[in-house]
C-alpha cells in the first residue's frame, strides 16, 4: 500500500494518503499548507506566512496561531513533514506527489513537443496537464494567497490556449474546437488569444462572417470594459480574414496557428533599461542563475527576486542580467524604480508610466490601469524590471498575467510572501572578488603595488560593493594617497563612515534609508546591538537589550532580518540561531546610539544584557558545578564596596525567559562555548560605560567557566584588563582583587608561572587589607599551585596549607576541594604519601558534597598518581580510568587528555606499552590543538617511556629530547629532570654509560635542590 502523501493545489487544497483524504482543518491551516507547498524546498518565514494567511490585518495572536496550525498539520500528515527552521518552516514533499509540480512538468514537455513540431504529443501532454485541475486553484481557503491563485489560473489558461493551438496545428480538429472556444471566449471576453483561435477555426470551416462577428464582439467588449482597441495580433488576423487570406487555411503538411507578420509601428517596443556598468565584478554564479531563470523553458511566468542589504549590488546585478536576456524578450524591456527605500511609488503611478511606455493612455482608476497593462503585454515577450521594491503589496498589482512575460525584482526585504520562481539573497563579496572590484575602480596598479593594504581595505569595507566602490573612487581621485593610508583611515571606527563617501555616493546615507524604514522597536534594537558590539548574539539577547517579552524580541529580530540589517550566521552547539549585523551596519548603529540615546539608557541596555548572561551563567554553573572557586559570587557578600555592589547587581542580574534558560541548562558547556565571545564583548562595553561592578562580576564568571570553552586566553585577558581599569577608576578595591586573581589564573593556564605568582601575591595582599577571607584563600591556592609548577615545593606547601585553613574556616566546599587537591599533589611531590592521601580524600569529600563531577574526576586522577608512586599500578589504572569516564561525559577534552595520560603511565608499568602509546597519541593531538605546551611536553615524555619500554630506543630518545626541550622553554626544571632520568635510561640501553651518568647527575641535582621525592630513589 502506498503510504506517501499526495498534495493537491489545483482545486480545493487537499492531502491524500492510501486513497483517503486527510483532515487538514479549516481554511487557515490549509492556507498555511498551501503557502509551504508553493515554496518547495525553501524556508518560508513566519512573517511571510502571516502575510499570506491574513494579509495586512493579522490578529495579535498570529504567531501563536501559526504554531498551532503547524502542530495540527504535523498530526494530520507526519511528525517530520514540516520542519521548523529559522526564521520559519519548510515542508518536505516529493515534487512528484504535488499536483502543481506535475502540471508544470507536463506543460513544459508539451511546449517542448510543440516547439519540436510534434503537435499530437503536445496536445496530449498539455491535455494531461489540464486534467489534473479539479476546480479553481487553491480552493477552499478563502481570499488568502489570491495573487498565487491568480498566477496558477493564468498558467492553466495559458496551457489551455497552447493545447488548443496544438489541436489547431492538426488537420481536421476545427469542428470539435469551435464549441470549446465559444464557451472559453464567453468566459473571458477580453482575452484576445482564444478569440483569435475561435476566429481562425470558424474561418477554416467556411464561416467567414461568423469569424468577423466574433472580432466585432471582442472589439466592443474591450472598448466597454477597458476602453482600448484590440491588440495588433488580433487586428492583423481580422484584416487577413477580411481579405480571405489563403495562408490561414491548413496546408498539406499540416495546419498551424498562423503568425501574421507584425506591424511594429502599432505598439512601441519599450527599451527602458538603464545602462550596465563596465566594472561589474564577482557575481558570475548569481548572474548565470538569473539568466537561466529568465531564459529557460517556462511552465509559468518567471519571477526573480534579488534581495540584499543596501549597497550590496542588487540593482547592478539586476540590470546586468536584464541586458543579457534582452534578446529573449523582443517585445520590450520595461524598467521602473519603485524607490522602496526612500519614498515608495504607488502602484497606480508606476502602471501609468508603464502604459505610457507601451503607447497607451492610462485610465484614471488603478484597477483599470492594471487590467489594461496586463492586456497589452498578454501573449507578448516582455521583461519587466522592478528596482528597489518596498513590499509585496507594492509589487503584486504590477505583475503581468501572461506566462510569456518575465519579471525581475530587486528589494532590500526578501519579499517572502511573493510567489517567485527564483530567489537570491545577495551577500557581500569575498576578499578576492572584492579586491578585484577595488582594482577596477581605483586602478589595478594601486592594488598590485600594495596587495596587503588592498585586502585590508576590502575587509574594513566588510566586502560591501558600494563601500569598496567608494573606497576605490577615493583612491582614484587622490593620487597622493597610498592604499595603506586609506586602510589606516578606515581602521578608525569612529570615522569609517566619514571616509566612505564620495560625490553623491555615501554608505551612511544608504544605511540611513534602511534604518528609517524600521519601526521604533527595531531601530532601538539595532542601535543597541551596535552599542553592544558582540560578534553575534542569540535572539534572547534582544529581549534583554529592549526589556521586552521574548515574542516581541523575536518579531523585532525577524524584522531586522527581513530588512537585511541582521543576518543569521548559523546555529550554535546549544541549538540557538545566532545573528549579527554587517560590520558597517554595526558601526552605523553605534553612531545612532551615541546620537539618539542618553548615556543612562545606553548603560542600562548593556547592563541588562550582561546581567542576563551573568544570570544564565550562574544557573548553568549551579546545574553542573565545575568545582572552581567562584569568587564573583563572593563579591556580593564582600565587605567594603560589596554591599553597594550587591544592590547594583540585584537591579541588573534578572531572570531570563524559559526557552533561553532551558537551552543553557541542557548543555552548559555547549551554551558557554556559544556565548563566551559575546559575553567578552559585553564585559568590555560595560567596563567602558563604567559599569564596574557588573563588568567585574561577569569577567570573573567568564574566568570560572573558561574550562568549558578551551583556551580562550585572548578574551580572558581583554575582559579582565578592561574590567580592572573600570574597577580602579571607581576605586573598587574588592573588584580589583577579584580581577587580579583571575589574571593570575590566566597566566597559570598559559604556563607563565612567574607572572602568575606576581598577580596572586598582589591579590592576596589586597584581600588581606579588605578582610576578604575567601579572596585571600583563593589567591593563596593559586599562588601555591604556581609555586608547585615552578618546583618550589616547600613554599607551595606552606602557601597551600594557609589556603586550606581559610576555606575550612568558611566551610567553602569548592575552595576546600581545590586547595586540598593542590596540597595533596605537593605532598606527593615531596614524597609524603600519607599526607597526600589525607588531603586528596578531603578534596574528594568536598567535591562530592558539592556535586562537582569535574572536581571529583580531577581528584581521582591525583589519587591514581599516589597509587602509582607506591607501585600499586592496578589501583592507579582503575582510579585514572574512572576519571577518564567522568571527564568524557562532561565534554572537557583537555582534562580528559590529562586523565588519559595518567592511565597510560599506569599501563606502561603494567607492561601494556602498546596500548598506552595508542592512547598517548590522541592525548598529544588534543594538547597541541589546545595550544597547551605543558600537556604536550607531558605527552611527549610519556610516549618516550612507551617506546623505551618497547625497546625502540631511537624513537624513545627523539620523544624524550623533544619533551626536555619543551620543559626548558617553560622554565620548569623539575619535570625536565624527570625526563632527563628517562633519557638516561635510553642512553644506557645503547651502551652510552657516560652520557647516561651525566644526565642522572643533572637530574639528581634538581631533585635534591627541590626536595622532590625522587632524590631518595636508589641508583639515581
Amino acid at each position: 500500500m502506498n503510504t506517501d502523501t499526495d498534495y493537491r493545489l489545483l482545486g480545493p487544497v487537499e492531502a491524500w494518503r492510501a486513497g483517503r483524504r486527510l483532515s487538514l482543518g479549516g481554511p487557515k491551516p490549509r492556507a498555511l499548507l498551501a503557502a509551504l507547498l508553493l515554496e518547495p524546498g525553501r524556508v518560508v518565514s513566519v512573517d511571510a506566512l502571516i502575510d499570506a494567511i491574513w494579509g495586512e490585518r493579522p490578529p495579535d495572536t498570529a504567531r501563536s496561531l501559526i504554531q498551532s496550525y503547524v502542530s495540527a498539520l504535523r498530526r494530520a500528515l507526519t511528525a517530520d513533514a514540516i520542519e521548523t527552521r529559522p526564521p520559519g518552516y519548510l515542508i518536505h514533499a516529493d515534487a512528484t506527489l504535488v499536483d502543481r509540480a506535475e502540471f508544470e512538468r507536463l506543460a513544459v514537455q508539451g511546449r517542448q513537443a510543440a516547439a519540436d513540431g510534434d503537435h499530437a504529443a503536445a496536445a496530449r501532454l498539455l491535455g494531461d496537464a489540464l486534467a489534473l485541475w479539479r476546480g479553481p486553484a487553491l480552493g477552499g481557503i478563502g481570499e488568502t494567497l489570491r495573487a498565487m491563485a491568480d498566477q496558477l489560473e493564468e498558467a492553466r489558461q495559458a496551457a489551455l490556449e497552447e493545447r488548443i493551438a496544438a489541436d489547431l496545428a492538426r488537420t481536421g480538429q476545427e469542428r470539435e474546437l469551435v464549441a470549446e472556444l465559444t464557451a472559453l471566449v464567453a468566459t473571458h471576453p477580453t482575452r484576445e488569444r482564444p478569440r483569435g483561435q475561435l476566429m481562425l477555426a470558424l474561418y477554416r470551416l467556411g464561416r467567414q462572417a461568423d469569424a468577423l462577428a466574433v472580432y466585432v464582439e471582442g472589439r466592443d467588449a474591450l472598448a466597454d470594459e477597458l476602453g482600448i482597441d484590440p491588440g495588433p495580433d488580433l487586428r492583423r488576423l481580422h484584416e487577413a480574414i477580411l481579405r480571405a487570406d489563403e495562408t490561414l487555411l491548413p496546408s498539406a503538411e499540416g495546419a498551424t496557428e498562423p503568425v501574421v507578420p507584425r506591424d511594429t509601428t502599432a505598439v512601441p517596443v519599450a527599451a527602458l533599461l538603464p545602462p550596465t556598468i563596465g566594472d561589474f565584478t564577482g557575481r558570475d554564479t548569481q548572474l548565470a542563475d538569473v539568466r537561466t531563470a529568465l531564459s529557460g523553458i517556462r511552465e509559468a511566468m518567471p519571477v526573480v527576486v534579488l534581495s540584499g542589504p543596501g549597497g550590496v549590488g542588487k540593482s547592478t546585478l539586476g540590470v546586468r542580467a536584464a541586458h543579457q536576456v534582452a534578446d529573449v524578450y523582443p517585445d520590450g524591456q520595461l524598467y521602473a524604480e519603485l524607490r522602496g527605500a526612500t519614498d515608495p511609488v504607488a502602484p497606480g503611478e508606476v502602471l501609468g508610466r508603464l502604459l505610457y511606455a507601451l503607447g497607451a493612455d492610462p485610465p484614471d482608476g488603478d484597477a483599470e490601469r492594471r487590467d489594461l497593462f496586463r492586456s497589452l503585454v498578454s501573449g507578448r515577450r516582455v521583461l519587466l524590471v522592478l528596482d528597489d521594491a518596498a513590499s509585496e503589496s507594492q509589487v503584486r498589482p504590477l505583475l503581468p498575467g501572461s506566462a510569456t512575460c518575465g519579471v525581475l525584482i530587486t528589494a532590500r526585504a526578501r519579499l517572502g510572501a511573493l510567489p517567485c520562481t527564483h530567489r537570491a539573497d545577495l551577500d557581500v563579496l569575498d576578499t578576492a572578488p572584492g579586491t578585484e572590484l577595488l582594482g577596477r575602480v581605483a586602478g589595478q596598479r594601486r592594488v598590485t603595488d600594495e596587495p596587503d593594504a588592498a585586502r585590508r581595505i576590502v575587509e574594513l569595507c566588510g566586502g560591501l560593493p558600494l563601500a569598496i566602490r567608494i573606497a576605490g573612487a577615493r583612491l582614484a581621485t587622490r593620487r597622493h594617497w597610498t592604499a595603506r593610508m586609506l586602510a589606516d583611515r578606515l581602521a578608525d571606527e569612529h570615522h569609517r563612515l566619514d571616509e566612505l563617501a564620495v560625490g553623491d555616493l555615501e554608505v551612511r546615507a544608504g544605511l540611513g534609508l534602511s534604518y528609517r524604514a524600521l519601526d521604533t522597536p527595531a531601530r532601538t534594537a539595532l542601535r543597541r546591538l551596535g552599542l553592544l558590539a558582540a560578534p553575534d548574539v542569540a535572539a534572547w539577547v534582544v529581549t534583554a537589550l529592549l526589556d521586552v517579552p521574548e515574542a516581541e524580541a523575536d518579531r523585532v529580530v525577524e524584522q531586522l532580518i527581513d530588512a537585511q540589517l541582521l543576518h543569521c550566521t548559523g546555529v550554535d552547539r546549544a541549538g540557538q540561531p545566532r545573528y549579527r549585523p554587517h560590520d558597517l551596519v554595526r558601526v552605523y548603529a553605534a553612531e545612532r546610539a551615541d546620537a539618539e540615546d542618553p548615556p543612562a539608557e545606553r548603560a542600562a541596555a548593556v547592563g541588562r544584557a550582561l546581567g542576563a548572561w551573568l544570570w544564565l551563567t550562574g544557573r548553568a554553573a549551579s546545574a553542573t558545578p565545575s568545582g572552581a572557586v567562584e569568587l564573583h559570587r563572593g563579591l556580593l557578600d564582600a565587605g567594603g564596596s560589596g554591599g553597594a555592589a550587591a544592590v547594583a547587581l540585584r537591579g541588573l542580574v534578572r531572570p531570563v525567559g524559559p526557552e533561553a534558560t532551558q537551552r543553557a541548562l541542557a548543555d552548559p558547556a555547549a551554551w558557554f562555548e556559544a556565548e563566551a565571545d559575546a559575553i567578552a564583548a559585553a564585559v568590555e562595553r560595560a567596563a567602558a560605560l563604567d559599569l564596574h561592578t557588573l563588568s567585574c562580576e561577569a569577567a570573573a564568571a567568564l574566568c570560572s567557566s573558561a574550562y568549558t570553552v578551551g583556551n580562550r586566553f585572548e578574551a580572558w585577558w581583554r575582559t579582565h584588563d578592561a574590567a580592572l581599569a573600570a574597577a580602579r577608576r571607581a576605586e573598587d578595591r574588592a573588584g580589583e582583587a577579584l580581577l587580579l586573581i583571575g589574571l593570575g589564573q590566566l597566566r597559570y593556564e598559559q604556563d607563565r608561572f612567574p607572572e602568575s605568582q606576581g598577580y596572586f601575591k598582589q591579590a592576596a595582599g589586597l584581600c588581606a587589607e579588605l578582610g576578604d577571607i575567601r579572596g585571600r584563600a583563593a589567591a593563596f591556592a593559586g599562588l601555591g599551585s604556581a609555586l608547585r609548577e615552578a618546583g618550589r615545593l616547600r613554599a607551595a606547601q606552606e602557601t597551600l596549607v594557609r589556603a586550606v585553613e581559610g576555606f575550612r574556616r568558611l566551610s567553602d566546599d569548592p575552595g576546600i576541594g581545590l586547595s586540598c587537591r593542590y596540597a595533596g599533589s605537593v605532598q606527593l611531590e615531596l614524597g609524603d604519601f600519607q599526607a597526600s592521601r589525607a588531603f586528596l580524600d578531603e578534596s574528594l569529600r568536598a567535591y562530592r558534597r558539592l556535586g562537582s563531577r569535574r572536581g571529583e574526576s580531577l581528584t581521582l586522577r591525583s589519587l591514581g598518581l599516589v597509587h602509582r608512586a607506591l607501585g600499586e599500578y592496578a589501583a592507579a589504572e582503575e582510579l585514572s580510568g574512572r576519571a577518564v569516564d567522568l571527564l568524557r561525559t562532561l565534554g572537557d577534552p583537555l582534562m580528559l587528555a590529562y586523565a588519559m595520560q595518567a592511565r597510560a603511565k599506569s599501563r606502561i608499568r603494567l607492561g601494556r606499552s602498546a596500548e598506552a602509546a595508542e592512547e598517548i597519541r590522541s592525548v598529544l593531538d588534543v594538547c597541541r590543538g589546545q595550544r597547551d605546551r605543558f600537556g604536550e611536553a607531558l605527552g611527549l615524555r610519556t610516549l618516550g617511556e612507551c617506546e623505551l619500554a618497547a625497546g625502540r630506543l631511537d624513537t624513545a630518545e627523539q620523544h624524550l629530547t623533544a619533551a626536555a626541550a619543551l620543559w626548558n622553554d617553560l622554565e620548569l626544571p623539575l619535570p625536565r629532570a624527570r625526563t632527563l632520568r628517562d633519557l638516561a635510561a635510553a642512553r644506557e640501553a645503547v651502551g652510552d654509560r657516560a652520557g647516561a651518568g651525566a644526565l642522572r647527575a643533572e637530574a639528581r641535582e634538581v631533585f635534591t635542590a627541590y626536595e622532590a621525592r625522587e632524590r631518595n630513589e636508589p641508583g639515581l
